[in-house]
């Protein structure tokens, strides 16, 4: 399996991990992966439809612009909580669990 390969992988969980009704933001998803917020963001771009790359927000809040705009109707359609046009991240942030880490010991290099 190539570096990239297993990025997309560990990228994959941590998308699995966020239960439906919540959000993590790229800076959170990053600090899972050991990786930049930018990374994460593009990684997260790279997932598949059926993986849940709508519960990713900015860190103001700010939903997915990408593929169409969906992020809004389907993080709506979880329950998800807005305040305004952005998610409330101070009741929708997804508590994660520190006994669980995404092993990311060689995703640091991009280009792989």
């Amino acid at each position: 399996m190539t570096r990239r390969e297993a990025l997309n992988e560990a990228v994959r969980a941590v998308l699995d991990d966020i239960e439906p009704g919540f959000v993590a933001t790229y800076g959170d998803v990053g600090r899972r992966l050991g990786i930049s917020p930018r990374q994460a963001g593009r990684e997260v771009s790279r997932v598949p439809d059926d993986v849940p790359w709508w519960r990713v927000v900015r860190a103001d809040g700010e939903p997915a612009a990408c593929r169409d705009g969906r992020a809004v109707v389907l993080l709506k359609s979880e329950g998800v909580a807005f305040q305004g046009g952005r998610v409330d991240l101070a009741r929708a942030r997804y508590p994660w669990d520190a006994s669980r880490v995404v092993d990311h010991a060689d995703h640091h290099d991009p280009s792989a």
